[in-house]
């Protein structure tokens, strides 16, 4: 038989108590589901009515391309042949590329990431708001932001701002934490953030370095001379990050990769700090032609002339119908706070004033750049300004207690919405009316209150000020208002994209039909003189079109000899030119690839197809 197993019995040793858990207060135990009430009505926003979205037709066309091979998804090559780049960097459409091979390539499946980096903006700027002034101020920002209708724009758009705002916002988070502990590992992360926000609007991107190296220089809890050390660091990492793209670009074979759309000389140098740069300074007398750059397009000018280039132009309404709705409570929230910090004297360490140092450089620094440099009537380069608004409005509103200084500047917040309102005077004007009739009762609430402003005149003060910009947004839900898939413009003068759908006309169906039918393995379909005449055929077929002149049709590509040597080897058998394209004013145009079309028209056969002319090229057929 078997032995027998004893077993001891089992000692339960005591140990010492854990700690006790802190009690939450009231204010944290709601914190959670009204964080996500707000997150789902910027889900709402965001992406209600994206089944309407639209082709951006410019970004759209190179998405589709991206979608081929890892070169053009790395390069962001306009055209499936990969022979030309969009004119920036490619990094705010990888996640759109990576959308489309996951849903396939639909226009809504190009907005979706931009949705999801909204709201992921808005939860983020409460976690940093709420480590600086407290949940109701992190609660409270997040919810400006949603809002804000420049901010419902962007997540509705293909624009580069939704992802760009989301990674400045992951290096503002990295930068508190790094401060609050002077920790150089989290500063090294933030400056890594802004090296990839960097590969989605180039040298906008560092316009963030002074909010986030003025933060650290103060505040951290270490010496200066570490401080300094550790931002030398983390610079030099954001330097690295930043020009790992351009570097990876120079070294490359020019054969190896597409042409730099924007440039005369193929430089990834030309291209971010000419083209996408100093062009964008042009009122200030600045000159990128020596840059490599192609000087931008006069259009462009005249619409930022109209604009101004000053700082009034933030106060236009074009742009502050977008952004600027907040301006008088922000500014409540800068200068009440900085001058409360005065009063109580606090160390150069407390952690509200490296807060207050964040968003107050951030919010001066991108105001300044915006009001000089162009920005060619487009408002959505103003979401990392809505995001300083928010943080600083929402400072404001908690941390003031004085009942004549809410009074005073609520008073103004709506006199300010109302007057940007009635600039439209068709849209929506009845919601000045709401607005008035809250504030009114709101300074009732606060005259009938205690010397300490009650929670309830508070809300409807609240209220008052965010009604008309709640209208607004809300107006992005309707078509006629927003259209997804677009410049990310809300309201009456929302902005309608190039392009609509994958349908070819008629005419274009069998201009197509005929290209594919007579390609006889030539690497290109056809060579057209704009990319609005490639995009349709590479939104719809995906079908290898080669756009001659790049976005502005001032880019000296395919240059003379290299056209001439793609005709020669068989890559390249046909130029497709509308009616338009053969009128004499458009074959008189001063550039590069009007030239090569004039050459065109005069020495290949001319075959009529529907409504357009393609000229055949090549041995026997008038080469």
């Amino acid at each position: 038989m078997p032995s027998p197993v004893i077993t001891a019995p089992l000692v339960r040793v005591e140990g010492p108590p854990p700690p006790p858990t802190p009690a939450r207060t009231r204010t944290e135990r709601y914190e959670r589901p009204l964080l996500a009430a707000v997150a789902a009505v910027a889900a709402l926003l965001y992406f209600w009515g994206i089944w309407h979205s639209a082709y951006h037709a410019f970004y759209a066309s190179a998405v589709r391309s991206m979608t081929d091979n890892p070169v053009a998804f790395f390069y962001g090559s306009f055209d499936p042949a990969g022979s030309i780049t969009l004119d920036k960097l490619p990094g705010f459409l990888w996640p759109q590329a990576l959308s489309a091979l996951l849903f396939g390539f639909h226009p809504w499946a190009l907005v979706i990431p931009q949705g999801l980096e909204g709201v992921a903006c808005v939860v983020l700027l409460h976690v940093v708001v709420r480590r600086w002034a407290g949940v109701p101020a992190g609660l409270l920002a997040a919810a400006l932001l949603t809002l804000t209708p420049v901010t419902v724009g962007l997540a509705r758009s293909v624009t580069e701002d939704a992802p760009f705002v989301l990674l400045l916002l992951l290096a503002a988070e990295a930068t508190g934490r790094a401060t609050a502990r002077a920790r150089l590992r989290t500063l090294v992360l933030a400056g890594v953030w802004v090296g990839v926000a960097f590969q989605c609007k180039m040298l906008e991107a560092w316009a963030v370095l002074p909010a986030l190296g003025v933060t650290y220089l103060v505040a951290a809890p270490t010496s200066l001379r570490r401080r300094i050390r550790d931002l030398a660091v983390s610079g030099a990492v954001t330097l690295t990050v930043s020009l790992s793209w351009m570097l990876i670009a120079t070294l490359t074979p020019a054969s190896a990769r597409p042409y730099l759309d924007g440039t005369t000389d193929n430089s990834a140098f030309g291209l971010v700090v000419g083209y996408n740069f100093l062009t964008r300074f042009h009122a200030l007398g600045i000159d990128a032609a020596g840059t490599g750059s192609i000087v931008a397009d006069q259009a462009h000018h005249h619409v930022s002339a109209r604009m101004g280039n000053s700082i009034w132009k933030m106060f236009s309404p074009g742009i502050a119908t977008q952004t600027g709705w907040l301006y008088p409570l922000a500014a409540l929230g800068l200068v009440t706070g900085l001058l409360a910090l005065r009063r109580r004297r606090v160390p150069r360490t407390d952690p509200v004033l490296a807060g207050y140092l964040m968003w107050g450089v951030w919010l001066v620094t991108f105001f300044l750049v915006f009001s000089f440099g162009s920005v060619t009537g487009h408002t959505y380069y103003m979401g990392v300004v809505a995001v300083a608004l928010a943080a600083l409005a929402g400072a404001g509103v908690t941390q003031v207690r004085r009942r004549s200084t809410l009074c005073a500047v609520l008073a103004v917040n709506v006199a300010w919405c109302a007057a940007l309102t009635l600039t439209y005077p068709r849209f929506f004007a009845w919601s000045v009316a709401i607005a008035i009739g809250l504030s009114l009762l709101a300074l009732g609430l606060f005259a009938a209150g205690r010397p300490r402003p009650h929670r309830t005149a508070l809300a409807v003060a609240l209220a008052a000020i965010l009604f008309i910009p709640t209208v607004w947004s809300a107006s992005a839900l309707s078509p006629r208002y927003n259209q997804p898939g677009g410049f990310g413009r809300v309201g009456p003068a929302s902005i309608r994209v190039y392009g609509t759908g994958l349908a070819l006309s008629p005419a274009q169906q069998q201009v197509l039909a005929y290209l594919t039918a007579h390609r006889d393995g030539a690497r290109y379909l056809a060579a057209v003189p704009r990319w609005q005449a490639a995009a349709p055929y590479i939104l719809a077929a995906n079908a290898p079109v080669l756009p001659v002149g790049g976005f502005t049709a001032h880019v000296p590509y395919p240059a003379a000899t290299a056209f001439h040597q793609l005709i020669d080897t068989g890559k390249l058998r046909y130029v497709l030119l509308s009616h338009d394209d053969l009128t004499h004013r458009a074959r008189g145009a001063k550039t590069p690839g009007r030239a090569l079309m004039r050459w065109v028209i005069g020495h290949c056969a001319p075959v009529h197809v529907s409504a357009y002319t393609v000229y055949r090229c090549g041995p026997g057929h008038g080469w």
